[in-house]
């Protein structure tokens, strides 16, 4: 099974071609030897786990990360995201800390973003998969093109989003989105290095108010406990 077969049947129309390419062929056998030679995170089946579960027609907003977690079990394919009883990381933290303080929302006992994703919320990497250990282990092979294809195609759709670029890695990506039509919320990055900027910036309230504006339900943040 290649990672084309596992593109969610949604993406397919607008993705479609550009896993033709000779490009994708190639990042498919450098992740394949990867993983061959070692651990590489996510597992398979979930590289495109954010496309999975948030439909295109469904994307409401785009949330723009780096790269996956590198630590065992931690990331399942959705950015800032790990799995049910996984330590929630720092930037994750951050993000649940801002959240608290500006929507009053209790901090939630997981760092399981799914709730999110259900809603509209692209949780999207630039970058889909990752030597275990080794942070931007493949960066610059070509997940790259993919993702801007991803970014390409919420700017296309005629329904507006929100997209939400956190640091200057993914601000680098504005270019792509017709900022005419969608709404772009930028700040700094929630990881501790950046967070002192991160804090105060009111992401989720410009969010929603975009979101609104767009003619959507505006999304409810909260992330169930998980006990």
């Amino acid at each position: 099974m290649t990672d084309t077969d596992l593109l969610p049947e949604s993406w397919r129309g607008v993705l479609g071609e550009e896993l033709q390419k000779p490009y994708f062929k190639e990042l498919t056998e450098f992740v394949e030897e990867e993983r061959s030679a070692g651990p590489v995170y996510p597992p398979r089946e979930q590289v495109f786990a954010a496309l999975d579960a948030t439909p295109y027609d469904q994307v409401k907003v785009l949330v723009l990360g780096q790269d996956p977690y590198h630590g065992e079990g931690q990331g399942h394919g959705l950015c800032f995201s790990v799995r049910p009883g996984v330590k929630t990381p720092p930037s994750l933290r951050n993000i649940y800390k801002e959240m608290k303080e500006e929507l009053g929302l209790p901090v939630p006992d997981n760092g399981y973003l799914m709730p999110w994703a259900e809603q509209g919320v692209l949780l999207l990497n630039a970058v889909l998969t990752v030597r275990a250990g080794e942070a931007n282990s493949h960066k610059g092979k070509g997940w790259e093109k993919v993702t801007d294809a991803v970014i390409r195609a919420v700017a296309a759709h005629p329904d507006p989003a929100v997209f939400v670029l956190w640091g200057n890695y993914a601000q680098k990506k504005l270019p792509l989105i017709d900022t005419e039509r969608h709404v772009v919320v930028k700040g700094a990055h929630p990881s501790p290095l950046s967070a002192k900027k991160f804090f105060g910036s009111r992401p989720f309230t410009r969010i929603n108010e975009a979101v609104a504006q767009q003619g959507h339900q505006p999304i409810d943040w909260r992330i169930p406990d998980l006990g």
